[in-house]
């Protein structure tokens, strides 16, 4: 019996990679950052490092400590790409990373919207980027019964301008240069828009 459930399970991940799309960024950090990473590094390990991350990322934030915080947020969130470009290259998508994938991402944009862009920028902005990623949870929940739905592009592009718009405040944070405030302003808000885009892809399926 359980030769029988491993294969189904074996089954359904190879299902899922055979219709996995390979992007072109993904060839990029293939042939220009996975290379770097030891061949026994697995999607679903870079994925527990940005969740590991987040506690820390808070402590340092919360304690004032944002040269530290930023170090930490900036590999957290570049740790979401990698992860994604290794599984679809080598063909490791797991239920498990495309569970666990998003929940880190959520995580790590919802805690630094709270301790960063509410105190730095406006309180309803981070209030709008954190009630749109739990309508995003409680719609695919509602929408597909607790069915794995892999991640859309316009959910990876929300991703990058969320990282992008805080990256960019923080930098402003550690410069108090407005240049990187501004940009920070304009990213955060097409991250908002392209939530809005995920939302009605997320509805549509």
């Amino acid at each position: 019996m359980d030769n029988i459930n491993n294969n189904k399970h074996n089954h359904k991940i190879i299902n899922w990679n055979e219709k996995v799309k390979v992007f072109f960024i993904d060839r990029f950090l293939a042939k220009y950052f996975l290379i770097l990473l030891p061949k026994k590094v697995t999607p679903n390990q870079i994925t527990m490092f940005r969740l590991l991350s987040v506690p820390f990322i808070f402590y340092f934030f919360i304690s004032g400590d944002y040269i530290i915080g930023t170090i930490f947020f900036i590999f957290s969130a570049f740790s979401d790409a990698l992860d994604g470009a290794l599984a679809r290259t080598t063909k490791q998508v797991t239920e498990w990373g495309i569970v666990y994938d998003p929940i880190a991402d959520k995580l790590l944009i919802g805690v630094v919207a709270i301790l960063i862009i509410s105190k730095f920028m406006n309180s309803k902005m981070a209030f709008i980027i954190i009630f749109l990623e739990v309508c995003l949870v409680v719609l695919n929940h509602w929408r597909h019964q607790g069915e794995i739905i892999q991640a859309k592009m316009s959910g990876k592009i929300k991703m990058f301008l969320q990282c992008m718009g805080i990256i960019f405040l923080l930098f402003y944070v550690l410069s108090g240069w407005p240049f990187f405030y501004i940009f920070s302003q304009i990213l955060l808000f097409l991250a908002i828009c392209f939530a809005f885009v995920s939302l009605f892809v997320y509805y549509s399926i």
